[in-house]
């Protein structure tokens, strides 16, 4: 076996990127419409040349796909949708031979109504050890005809489903914060931790580098389940904001526990399996709490992709992280887009979309200069927009089933990649198959497939891939302090340890650039000396670092 040394990989997830896939809308290899595991291997070169570190793995266990296998009835096997275990484990040694990390999503804080667990509470009694694994409760009201509580499930509707018993009469009523087919898990019965300490270990065993944590803000709700003050805080933000339901201290026992798994295997080989969590709390400084130095690795840093398209709001943003976050040894996650959001092309486009582009394109070079590891969503790269257009029949997004609502649906960021040619299925699946994209992918896609942004370098790709190159040619991608300079308004400037400046012209009109001479990358044609409006570059320059004022960042 290769023993790693610590320098090279116990410490790969401080500044990897990492590049999500979501698996049913990469590539098709089968031909049924839907993209599986064998379309991501056949994919694996491609993302090796756009220079990425490593890949997440969006859900792709047995599932009835109510939210798209964030429902997941069995955390040990692969749907047949997707492939098979056998097929998994090509995928992972094909990613090692290319030097691609592995890592995959994994959802503890609910299940599918048809796991066997949910099965086996449904036959069970009232109080049961069954349904001690979730969370049922008698209803209120004189015949138990009231839900437990006024909370509001965040996917639209209340949080409780009530339950006909095993003898036909109506029954208790149990959790579920996102939708009726997800039952939220009872992380106070230890039969729940160690089931999933079992899961983490059957994956580890077959060679994964790390997981992505769903909700990993939740697993416990106040013991008492009480009222809400506000019940419908979820269902309006669409987000964990109510604090009854998420951010409960006891979790972070669970990933003391999880991270000790983890580094047992790391103690083996010398290379750190990665734990990074959706981690959605308030501050910068309740998010530091979960990346102390014995629980999570990392957590996604959400505050750059709430912001909106102002100076201001990203100086805050990025301030506040390198403060707070980087203060506990970890290293800040950075995202600027994912499964769940509208794409970045579109979200910051405002009034007028022919600026949304330029905009993407600046906070994409962003994202890659700041000291820590960044993550970037499928067809980001490809300067993909929003499919704003989709019509009602094919939307499959839990929220639109459950309001009717088109308001932040997620189907639009979720429409299959483009890969080649003219017309859809855009190379996605087999031209000669007869099985459509799971979703449809409109004409205008033909203007960012894979294929055409290669040839092209103007395009998206080429803006990322020579960022990913000219980010591992830096000394201090993950550590080292940086400082703000002296700009225009509308302008942001740093810079780092290492020498690396990068201005962003959040205005439209061109201002004087930092550092004379020309950028070693910008995202539009930038003139020596200047930096044109929605633009970032970068340069290398002797500017010193230290200053009283400067936010700190990591220290190896």
């Amino acid at each position: 076996m290769h023993i790693a040394t610590a320098t090279t990989t116990r410490r790969w997830w401080r500044d990897a990127v990492i590049y999500q896939v979501y698996v049913r809308s990469f590539l098709d290899s089968t031909g049924d419409g839907v993209g599986d595991l064998a379309g991501v291997r056949a994919g694996l070169p491609y993302l090796k040349k756009l220079g990425v570190d490593g890949i997440w793995l969006s859900p792709f266990y047995p599932s009835p796909h109510h939210d798209h296998g964030y429902d997941v009835a069995d955390y040990c096997d692969v749907d047949p949708l997707f492939g098979d275990l056998r097929e998994f484990d090509l995928l992972v040694a094909d990613a090692h031979r290319l030097g691609v990390k592995v890592v995959i999503d994994i959802v503890p804080n609910h299940c599918s109504s048809q796991h066997r667990w949910f099965h086996a509470a449904l036959a069970d009694r009232p109080g049961g050890p069954a349904r001690s694994r979730f969370h049922f409760a008698d209803g209120r009201g004189p015949e138990g005809e009231l839900p437990p509580n006024n909370w509001r499930a965040m996917f639209g509707g209340p949080a409780w489903s009530r339950v006909t018993e095993p003898d036909g009469t109506p029954g208790q009523w149990y959790l579920h914060l996102f939708t009726p087919d997800q039952p939220d898990l009872n992380w106070r019965d230890p039969a729940v931790g160690g089931e999933f300490t079992d899961v983490l270990r059957f994956w580890l065993d077959r060679g994964v580098d790390g997981f992505r944590i769903d909700v990993a803000a939740g697993l416990f709700k106040h013991p008492e389940l009480p009222d809400s003050p506000d019940p419908e805080a979820d269902e309006r933000a669409r987000d964990s904001v109510n604090p009854l339901a998420w951010n409960q201290p006891e979790v972070h026992q669970v990933w003391r526990d999880w991270r000790a798994v983890c580094d047992e295997y790391a103690a083996r080989d010398g290379v750190d399996r990665l734990l990074v969590g959706e981690v959605s709390v308030p501050t910068a400084r309740e998010h530091a709490e979960y990346v102390r130095a014995d629980e999570l690795h990392q957590a996604f840093f959400f505050d750059l992709l709430s912001a909106e398209w102002d100076v201001d709001a990203f100086r805050k943003a990025i301030s506040e992280a390198l403060t707070d976050i980087a203060g506990t040894g970890s290293t800040v996650t950075w995202v600027l887009n994912n499964h769940d959001q509208v794409r970045t092309v579109t979200r910051y486009a405002g009034e007028s979309t022919t600026v949304g582009p330029d905009r993407a394109r600046a906070a994409a070079l962003l994202m890659l200069a700041l000291p820590g590891a960044a993550y970037v969503y499928q067809g980001e790269e490809l300067g993909l927009p929003e499919v704003v257009d989709l019509p009602d029949e094919v939307l499959t997004d839990p929220i639109f089933r459950r309001t009717g609502s088109r308001s932040r649906i997620r189907d639009g960021c979720r429409v299959p990649l483009p890969w080649s040619g003219h017309a859809s299925p855009f190379g996605f699946t087999a031209a000669d198959s007869t099985a459509r994209p799971w979703l449809p992918q409109p004409e205008w896609f033909a203007e960012h497939a894979t294929e055409r942004a290669l040839a092209d370098t103007r395009s998206f790709w080429h803006l990322y891939r020579d960022g990913l190159q000219l980010r591992r040619n830096l000394p201090q991608l993950g550590e080292g302090d940086l400082r703000w300079l002296e700009t225009p308004p509308q302008v942001l400037a740093f810079v780092r340890g290492d020498g690396l400046v990068c201005a962003v012209n959040f205005g439209l009109d061109p201002v004087p650039a930092p550092v004379a001479g020309t950028p070693l990358l910008a995202s539009r044609d930038c003139p020596p000396g200047v930096l044109p409006g929605s633009t970032a570059a970068w340069w290398i320059s002797d500017l010193p670092i230290h200053s009283a004022n400067s936010p700190k960042g990591n220290t190896p």
